[in-house]
């Protein structure tokens, strides 16, 4: 068939095969290229593994520190009439590289949160890798079902104490307005720090020691977002900061639960960039098309596999590696620096919708958001009829 983007408000229904194998083709080439990390983890867990920072965590586990990989994804297998996800295609395209490489890999597809997930995993690793000594926790999902007692808990994208109104961008109408959203109530906040908390982090972590596949000093890290002023009030002070502050509290008691093992959990924060799940958040759009806008005119522009390259790097292959004051491993200084954020907080102030494409970056986000799905790609016909069978 030949495959184009069916955009339906923040997502995008389809992907493409091809596009989606370039894009994990020029991930592995830019790890390649910036030499071979020193200390790299030997065997690895990602759990969310397919897209956005956990796909990059692989490729750059695999392919700058050769690491055997273990991943957990929930993805949508094709059909002669439907495409597969895009974390479908990521995956099988891992794959063929990692073979072509000499890599050992293997993917488990189904529900992450749930038990027979982690007894499939700690199946897996006791027939093929044993024990390991990094594991990536990357999940974003907008329900849990709780493995204990069947409830699925739902997150909720709200402020936190009082109503909160702000401009933001409409990627389906192309229209900046301002929006209004209520403050959410106790129930909402709880369920969505069940959802996007650390539970399931300490769970897994709790699954895999039990299970003895815990190496000694191994490290574990779970991905955040803190932003600064302009997205504190649907981020930070939010329902999302509740939940992530919740990873806090869950690195700190797999520390204190583990020491026989001498485990080092952190909590990562990254820096905004265009995914499936900031798509989704009210005005993030906005925001990251003006960041793009000022961090490209820097320099300081990066993009998944760049961030999680410098983390490893900088931070995952450290015996003890440097953190903030909150003990996390801070990787988006670049973009919350003061001289930065004043440069965003001046664009924000002028913005309308008339100026909108003047100001911002939007035509990179945009390019970023078709990227993630395997369109806008350089390279890749996107006339040729495609085979969207494809396996891993």
């Amino acid at each position: 068939m030949i495959i184009k983007p069916k955009i339906r408000g923040f997502i995008c229904t389809n992907a493409h095969p091809i596009g989606c194998a370039a894009n994990v083709k020029q991930q592995i080439s830019y790890v390649q290229a910036q030499g071979e990390l020193h200390n790299a983890p030997k065997n690895v867990l990602v759990i969310g593994c397919s897209t956005g920072y956990g796909l990059a965590s692989r490729i750059t586990a695999a392919f700058a520190g050769g690491a055997n990989t273990l991943g957990v994804c929930f993805e949508k297998p094709p059909s002669d009439r439907k495409t597969a996800t895009a974390g479908w295609y990521n995956t099988a395209a891992f794959h063929q590289e990692a073979q072509a490489a000499g890599l050992y890999a293997q993917t488990l597809n189904g529900d992450a949160f749930g038990k027979e997930m982690k007894q499939e995993v700690i199946d897996t690793l006791k027939a093929n890798m044993g024990k390991v000594d990094l594991v990536i926790y990357s999940l974003a999902s907008p329900r849990r079902t709780d493995p204990e007692t069947g409830e699925v808990y739902k997150s909720t994208l709200k402020p936190v104490g009082q109503a909160y109104k702000t401009k933001t961008y409409d990627t389906d109408k192309n229209l900046v307005h301002e929006i209004a959203l209520e403050p959410a109530n106790d129930d909402e906040i709880e369920q969505t720090i069940k959802v996007m908390g650390g539970e399931d982090w300490e769970l897994w972590l709790n699954a895999l020691a039990d299970a003895d596949l815990l190496a000694d000093g191994c490290k574990t890290t779970a991905y955040t977002y803190v932003g600064k002023e302009l997205t504190w009030p649907i981020y930070g002070q939010a329902t999302i900061g509740r939940a992530k502050e919740d990873l806090d509290r869950a690195a700190a008691a797999i520390v204190k639960t583990k020491a026989d093992k001498k485990v080092q959990a952190y909590v990562s924060s990254l820096k905004a960039l265009v995914t499936q799940a900031s798509s989704a958040i009210p005005v993030m759009p906005l925001y990251i098309s003006l960041i793009y806008k000022v961090m490209k005119e820097e320099g300081t522009h990066q993009g998944c596999i760049e961030q999680i390259y410098d983390l490893f790097n900088e931070k995952l292959t450290q015996a003890q590696p440097v953190t903030d004051e909150l003990g996390r491993l801070y990787m988006n200084a670049k973009e919350t620096n003061d001289s930065t954020q004043a440069k965003i907080t001046s664009l924000w102030d002028q913005v309308t919708q008339d100026n909108f494409h003047q100001l911002s970056d939007y035509a990179g986000y945009h390019h970023e958001f078709l990227k993630l799905f395997g369109f806008d790609i350089q390279g890749v016909d996107y006339e040729a009829d495609v085979e969207p069978l494809v396996e891993w």
